[in-house]
């Protein structure tokens, strides 16, 4: 049996010198400590041998084996200046770069957040819709200004017998209809975040940009739960310092409406070069308009509601801490910026 494992040596030893790259090492492994390998079988053998030999062919047995190990591996680090025919599995490969969340995406889940404590519920309405939830719904007649194709973009294709144009929305109130007619019954509390289309450019406007729309209809519903509503968002959001007012506005479907102010967290409402005055706008909002709650089906007379809708870029723009001086920026390939947040 000596004779045999030294021939499988002698073998083995020809076979690894001779080897021409990492896979005919490996094969060789196999052969020689595979399952069915040579050296393997010789293991299985020494039971059979003479009780006084065993130790001395087990001994020698590992004496070989170590040497065709070594030798395997010596000759696999003779493969490293050609990197096609060497690969060592065993290398931590370079992990790739982990990025985040954009800032306008953190932003819109934490208006979700903020919003979600107080029972509204969040809602997703077409981007690309129809003129009469986006303009006739909500009490805006034909020949109305924000219906003009400078002001909206009209989507190429054949118009609807009951609902007209297909535009890209302008804004989220869209939503406010279309709701009140899944819903069918209030109360309502809904908060509609999406993307809308106008036709602006410029350092605090650009052609897409991100509104989210707060609606709530229920009886007995009344200006002082819109203050209370936006007064809990602007400590929520910006500060437990700051405030909102109301200022008389008009909107075609709130009636009274209103423009929302947030106290400027920069003089603290004292008046600086920033806010000029002490306020800062923050967006529109007011009673939803009796023909709105007639469009969803729903009866002035029993039911009213409040709604909101402003800018998420534009409250982002707000937050204490963030200096970014064209809104235009938000949306830049540039990673110096980007990864600031």
């Amino acid at each position: 049996m000596q004779e045999e494992i030294l021939s499988i040596k002698n073998q083995a030893m020809a076979q690894i010198m001779s080897s021409k790259d990492a896979a005919e090492l490996e094969q060789i492994r196999i052969d020689y400590f595979g399952r069915s390998g040579k050296l393997t079988n010789l293991i299985k053998k020494i039971k059979e041998a003479p009780e006084d030999q065993r130790k001395q062919i087990g001994l020698t047995i590992n004496e070989v084996k170590k040497s065709i190990e070594e030798l395997i591996s010596n000759q696999k680090n003779s493969f490293k200046e050609s990197v096609r025919e060497w690969f060592d599995p065993t290398v931590p490969g370079i992990k790739p770069a982990i990025g985040h969340v954009h800032l306008v995406t953190q932003t819109i889940e934490e208006i979700s957040r903020i919003f979600g404590r107080i029972g509204f519920e969040r809602a997703r309405y077409p981007e690309v819709e129809w003129d009469w939830f986006a303009f006739e719904a909500l009490n805006m007649p034909k020949g109305h200004p924000a219906r003009d194709e400078w002001e909206t973009f009209f989507v190429d294709a054949p118009e609807n017998s009951r609902f007209g144009k297909m535009v890209l929305t302008p804004h989220t109130s869209n939503g406010q209809v279309r709701e009140m007619l899944k819903v069918k019954t209030p109360p309502i509390r809904m908060i509609n975040i999406a993307k809308c289309y106008r036709r602006q450019l410029d350092i605090s406007h650009i052609p897409m940009f991100h509104q989210f729309e707060g609606l709530v209809i229920d009886k007995g519903i009344s200006i002082v739960n819109l203050k209370g509503t936006l007064d809990y968002f602007a400590k929520s959001f910006f500060g437990a310092e700051r405030k909102t007012r109301l200022r008389p506005y008009h909107f075609q479907f709130t009636e009274p409406s209103f423009e929302i102010d947030v106290s400027c967290g920069v003089c603290g409402g004292k008046g600086c070069k920033v806010c000029k005055g002490g306020w800062l706008e923050l967006g529109g909002a007011g009673m939803v308009h009796p023909n709105v709650l007639k469009a969803g089906n729903i009866d002035s007379k029993k039911y009213s509601g409040f709604a909101f809708g402003w800018g998420v870029e534009r409250v982002l723009m707000m937050k204490d801490g963030i200096n970014i001086p064209d809104l235009r920026m938000i949306y830049s390939t540039d990673l110096r910026f980007l990864t600031q947040f």
